[in-house]
């Protein structure tokens, strides 16, 4: 396997990796432009966007895109994150140049019909209308937006109702031509490819991309706080977080272990203690997410509400435990987990081009193997304990759903952290 890359002319970046004994490849055009980069009255239109890119161009009608790739046995998909927007398809690798063909088509061609945009963004509502009956979701959008209050960092990606049903073609198109400059984008292929013939591709087939940089990143400055909404559930769903670290941080890849090592798994200290011990929750993990600038560690327990109480005091104090005592074999297991994720990612084409594409969005090059795995063994677990600990000490955040009178507050999260 070999990863090539290449930046054209108008900036455009795009990088392949070809295996050989692969018959399917992936390709896709990921964007560094995401929910963080709207402002409060464009709140939810990167996640619009990247429906309304489905709807139609001059040469496809929505059905015809849908065909395009189906009818040659391919999937076409794309997502909405905080800080990227990805436009991805698998297919045969003879019909990559297709594929590009209609990722292009969408991108630099749509014609944002008045009628399409009005039942999409009924369609988006219905979405928001479900994550909101979906508390185990739901949680954490309550945690970020209390975690980052007003800014949009902490915004829902789907946006809400209001602000969703107020946008028109010409905010669509606008942000489009704001954020979706080549210099902004990446093009990724992996699997049947040959890099020359992707670069020629991107070329022809993102030529209509707009010029220009994309509007400076406001700075997030994470604050911590407090949700709680009542609800008649059969559980109580809590997310308490801390702040974590960006990806540029030096103890980044150490708090991605302490979070693995803490609540990643079944062997972990949060799932045996609460799950397996005492038989408090269902669900119950540790998670650590990084963006450029900022980042979120915490943990998430679904239990019934009269042990909601019982649920957080004993993942406060197991967490404390683990900024303290985590060993060695503890951190191995985390370290092994997070070297087969890596290696899993090379033998899925599709998992590969995300991968790819977010290193050179963050790094500005892909990542070899050996420095991945080399990255991974040179945490030590000293360097976990004292990353655990300083996210342990930051102010806390705290969400809830459900019957919420016996969750701790801020203030006692934070005194039993005290001594950490």
């Amino acid at each position: 396997m070999t990863v090539r890359t290449a930046i054209l002319p108008s900036g455009l970046a795009v990088v392949t990796e070809a295996s050989a004994h692969l018959r399917t490849a992936a390709v896709g055009v990921f964007v560094s432009a995401g929910s963080r980069h709207e402002t409060p009255a464009e709140h939810g239109l990167s996640h619009l966007l990247e429906h309304m890119a489905f709807k139609g161009t001059r040469r496809r009608s929505a059905r015809d895109i849908a065909e395009a790739i189906e009818d040659v046995g391919g999937d076409l998909n794309a997502e909405t994150g905080v800080e990227r927007t990805g436009y991805f398809a698998r297919v045969i690798g003879t019909d990559v140049a297709l594929a590009l063909d209609v990722i292009g088509d969408i991108l630099t061609d749509s014609l944002f019909d008045p009628g399409e945009l009005e039942r999409e963004k009924n369609v988006i509502i219905q979405e928001i209308g479900a994550v909101e009956d979906t508390p185990d979701d739901y949680v954490f959008d309550l945690l970020t937006a209390a975690a980052w209050p007003e800014q949009a960092v902490g915004r829902p990606i789907l946006g809400t109702r209001e602000r969703v049903g107020a946008f028109d073609r010409e905010a669509v198109g606008g942000y489009l031509a704001r954020h979706y400059g080549a210099s902004s984008i990446v093009v990724a292929a992996t699997g049947a490819v040959e890099h020359d013939a992707i670069v020629a591709l991107a070329q022809s087939r993102l030529a209509g991309l707009p010029n220009g940089s994309p509007p400076p990143l406001a700075p997030a400055n994470y604050r911590g706080g407090e949700t709680r909404l009542k609800r008649k559930l059969e559980q109580t769903h809590v997310a308490v977080a801390f702040e974590g670290r960006p990806v540029g941080a030096p103890d980044h890849d150490a708090a991605h272990v302490f979070a693995s090592a803490a609540g990643g798994g079944m062997s972990s200290r949060l799932f045996q203690e609460v799950r397996e011990k005492r038989g408090l929750a269902y669900s119950i993990y540790a998670f650590h997410w990084d963006y450029a600038d900022t980042g979120l560690f915490g943990f998430y327990a679904g239990s019934a509400g009269r042990d909601a109480a019982e649920v957080v005091a004993a993942s406060l104090d197991c967490l404390a435990e683990c900024a303290h005592t985590l060993d060695d074999r503890e951190i191995g297991r985390a370290k092994a987990q997070m070297k087969v994720s890596i290696l899993a990612a090379l033998e899925s084409p599709g998992a590969r081009a995300q991968q790819l594409a977010r290193q050179m969005q963050i790094h500005g090059r892909p990542l070899s193997l050996d420095e991945m795995i080399a990255r991974v063994e040179a945490i030590s677990t000293a360097e976990v304990r004292k990353t655990g600990a300083a996210m342990l000490r930051s102010q806390p955040t705290l969400a809830s759903i459900g019957a919420v009178a016996k969750v701790p507050g801020q203030a006692k999260v934070a005194e039993a952290l005290r001594g950490v």
